[in-house]
């Protein structure tokens, strides 16, 4: 049997295996006693809802992942790739638009797959919690967006890699590197602007004492902002969040309707003060950094496989090519970007608790910050004890519990 398909095939099975384990242990860490720390913010009931909503959430994620991995097994053994080459190439067009038909055939495949499971989770669980405020429409429309998006931005990006691959030889995956790091700087800047507003409507944060506290804070860190809005969240979903978005002047406070709804105002200038908090210790140039060397690291990998002719036995296609070798290679760079992903969070967590600590020094008010992340943590139905394991592999933010005890400790310090 050819190495690669050894290798690939053992690649998807055992992250397989892995994600029902550790999904296993994530559910058997539930404690039915609720922590000291919640007492008054869940009651018997809301916490056991918060257990159950876990539990169906991690039965029907292994349910999807039994269906979804079969099939793509299935589909690399009975040569579905080389099938869907063959569909391409018929068109006997130049390479690059050939690439497009490949890869815009393979895509709308998989979409077209998670749709059912996407109902399933918005209509039925996420229903069924409480949480959903999607109609058919907006869930048709946002289907159709984002295949607009990733047809348009995907296509461009695609396109343009293929053809440095085709055309500058070795030096390739640099000048990949290069423009694919541009064109996410770009679109973070246009994001804001063009982008979100497909998806949401935002308005500027009415005059009150929400405004003026949250610009008085602002100001006396000495950060620019471009506006403070109001993002209508509550047309999909009561869960609640905030965020920032842009750089520089061009920076802007987004506050979820939702969230708005349920914070007081110490609260929510807590919360806000926290994600200052990523821009004042810089994680987020450090995060853009991580991500230009790890870009530049995947293409350079990446550079080593195009057309390999083993690859392409494993995958039992009949011709080679630069744009199927992407696909492939993804197989391949599987394990490296869960190393990647590992360390990532890792740093990402430790992020988390220094920006915990600078909402809490400088805005002064640590048990707002904490009822804020306790609120949070209620509304969202979020886990309370997740397992140690789970917490390595995917967590990006440390669990709440741990962030509560240590926003206590550094208040107790001083």
């Amino acid at each position: 049997m050819n190495t690669y398909l050894i290798i690939i095939l053992s690649i998807i099975i055992v992250d397989y295996i892995l994600d029902i384990v550790v999904d296993t242990l994530n559910v058997k860490q539930t404690k039915t006693d609720l922590p000291e720390e919640f007492e008054g913010y869940y009651d018997a009931e809301k916490y056991k809802k918060a257990q159950n909503y876990l539990k169906e959430n991690t039965r029907f994620g292994i349910i999807v992942d039994s269906i979804t991995t079969p099939i793509t097994v299935a589909f690399i053994l009975i040569g579905g790739f080389n099938y869907v080459d063959q569909i391409a190439r018929g068109f006997q067009i130049s390479s690059i638009p050939t690439g497009l038909i490949f890869a815009g055939i393979l895509m709308l495949a998989s979409q077209i797959l998670s749709i059912p499971f996407s109902i399933y989770s918005t209509f039925v669980i996420e229903e069924k919690y409480g949480f959903n405020l999607t109609t058919a429409k907006t869930f048709i429309l946002d289907i159709i967006k984002s295949w607009f998006l990733t047809a348009i931005i995907g296509g461009i990006i695609f396109a343009v890699i293929l053809w440095f691959f085709d055309r500058t030889g070795n030096m390739a995956w640099v000048y990949c590197w290069i423009v694919v790091v541009i064109f996410q700087i770009v679109l973070t800047f246009i994001a804001p602007v063009v982008i979100l507003p497909l998806f949401n409507k935002f308005f500027p944060l009415e005059d009150g004492e929400l405004k003026t506290s949250i610009e008085s804070y602002a100001k006396s860190q000495d950060f620019k902002l471009k506006g403070v809005f109001k993002m209508d969240a509550s047309k999909r979903s009561t869960k609640s969040n905030a965020f920032f978005t842009g750089f520089g002047k061009y920076r802007r406070i987004v506050l979820f309707d939702t969230l708005i709804k349920k914070h007081t105002v110490d609260e929510l200038v807590s919360i806000l003060a926290h994600e200052m908090g990523h821009y004042k210790k810089k994680h987020i140039l450090k995060s853009i950094i991580i991500s230009i060397m790890t870009t530049g690291l995947m293409f350079f990998i990446l550079s080593l496989f195009i057309n390999n002719e083993g690859l392409f036995q494993a995958f039992k296609m009949e011709n080679t090519s630069i744009y199927a070798s992407l696909f492939f290679f993804a197989f391949l760079y599987s394990p490296i970007n869960m190393f990647i992903s590992i360390l990532s969070n890792i740093l990402s967590r430790k992020h988390e608790y220094e920006a915990d600590t600078y909402a809490s020094e400088t805005y002064g008010k640590f048990e707002s910050m904490i009822s804020a992340l306790k609120k949070l943590t209620v509304d969202n139905l979020s886990n309370l004890t997740p397992h140690p394991l789970k917490v390595f592999l995917s967590y990006s933010h440390p669990p709440v519990l741990e962030r509560i005890q240590s926003l206590r400790k550094m208040n107790c310090r001083e």
